[in-house]
């Protein structure tokens, strides 16, 4: 058997939080590490993810069935702007909150 993930899956989409990782490791800048924070705000920082995690899933699901339903090619194209600026203010808002229980 092969180690290989399946090629029917696409790549996972990156958040704002970590592009903004890797480019700041590609500046040579470290990254920061989680031990640093307390154990409440670990724990914040789980739970904000799984929210936000949770609000993505769901936003996905509804934009799917409305797809389904659309049969205009403009249509649809104005469907999926407006599903990837919602998914983008869901992924900015999450990580302004994480920014804020880090530095609680």
């Amino acid at each position: 058997m092969s180690d290989s993930p399946p090629k029917d899956r696409a790549p996972r989409v990156k958040s704002a939080y970590e592009l903004a990782l890797e480019r700041l490791e590609g500046q040579g800048i470290e990254r920061p590490r989680e031990e640093s924070l307390s154990d409440d705000q670990r724990a914040k920082v789980g739970d904000l993810r799984r929210q936000a995690e949770a609000k993505l899933a769901e936003l996905e699901i509804l934009h799917r069935d409305r797809l389904r339903k659309i049969a205009d090619p403009e249509a649809r194209q104005k469907e999926e702007e407006e599903y990837v600026r919602e998914r983008r203010r869901i992924e900015e808002q999450r990580d302004a909150k994480i920014g804020r229980a880090r530095s609680a």
